[in-house]
């Protein structure tokens, strides 16, 4: 029987979940860890996805991402697929690593996501063994776990640059970023005191959406129909639908922003924040990958250009130039 077709949303949340075949690792030490994470920040870039929040489990992996262009599939397919091929040529191994395709469900507004976003976070805490676990080491697992999105979104790390943490944290009360950063740690772990059987009924239940019955029912009328919708949500500041820029309009554009600094792209130093600029620039709105922007900055790997982009997220010159693009580009 062929697999109906899934509702493509432009603007849509999904929870995304793939396990490994027969439910086996799908990581065998840090580095794959690692070069899944470099994947999904190229795939995101290219296929201009956003990533909400990740965790990754020995034998499966959970996403949050937005599609502003409607491509799951697309950008699921280079995640997938690509990391797939490494691991399987690191490994010495052949066939499938993933069981089946991969699950998605589009999520629902400010209640639902923020409920979802404590459940991945809480995976690392709900290991087979997890209940005989006192409270205080189950906290700790949660804390001390590397491989997830929750020390960004709780301020224990620096940003990692690709990381979409500002629609979920503004759901939080305080209104500085270090507090929000403490509210939303704090609720994650209280979730580690309560449960949220309710949540998690209602989000197996229902399967291809988490939301309201009328949610639900709007999404699985989507994925019934042989051509996709834009499905109108009312939460609009999850929205980012931007297109692909030519990079050479990128750079013209930034070229005009930096003025007289321009003439320092070229020094080793001086040039740095320049530099930084370009990179996060055309990984904004060129979509370009890592890989492809490290030749147009100097450097030789897409982790490079990963830390160039952390430097132009945080530096406080490049704020500005940053507003101003975002303005001229988007008007």
């Amino acid at each position: 029987m062929a697999r109906k077709p899934r509702a493509l949303i432009e603007g849509g949340i999904y929870h995304v979940t793939s396990r490994g075949n027969e439910r086996r690792a799908i990581f065998r030490d840090d580095q794959d860890r690692l070069r899944f994470l470099d994947k999904l920040a190229d795939s995101a870039a290219a296929h201009q996805v956003r990533i909400y929040l990740y965790c990754l489990m020995p034998n499966h992996v959970h996403l949050l991402v937005e599609t502003p262009l409607g491509n799951l599939d697309r950008f699921m397919g280079s995640l997938l697929t690509g990391y797939t091929v490494y691991f399987n040529r690191r490994h010495q191994r052949a066939g499938h690593l993933m069981q089946g395709r991969y699950g998605a469900q589009v999520v629902e507004g400010n209640e639902y996501l923020l409920k979802l976003s404590r459940y991945i976070h809480l995976n690392p805490a709900h290991v087979q063994g997890a209940k005989n676990i006192s409270l205080e080491n189950r906290i700790a697992q949660v804390r001390n776990y590397r491989w997830s999105s929750f020390l960004e979104y709780a301020g224990r790390v620096e940003p990692c640059g690709w990381l979409a943490t500002g629609p979920v944290l503004a759901m939080m009360e305080g209104t500085r970023n270090k507090a929000k950063n403490m509210d939303y740690a704090r609720y994650v772990e209280a979730g580690l005191a309560t449960t949220d059987d309710e949540f998690i009924c209602l989000m197996r239940e229902h399967g291809v959406a988490v939301g309201s019955e009328r949610f639900v029912e709007a999404i699985k009328s989507l994925h019934n129909q042989t051509a996709t919708e834009s499905l109108k949500r009312e939460d609009v500041s999850f929205r980012q639908l931007r297109s692909v820029m030519d990079a050479k309009e990128v750079e013209t554009a930034v070229r005009e922003i930096v003025g007289d600094r321009w003439n320092q792209f070229g020094l080793r130093k001086a040039g740095g924040t320049v530099r930084a600029f370009v990179a996060w620039a055309l990984r904004k709105y060129a979509g370009q990958t890592q890989r492809m922007i490290a030749p147009a900055v100097g450097v030789q790997t897409g982790a490079g250009v990963s830390a160039m982009i952390r430097v132009a997220e945080r530096a406080p010159e490049t704020k500005e130039w940053r507003n101003t693009l975002d303005l001229k580009l988007k008007g």
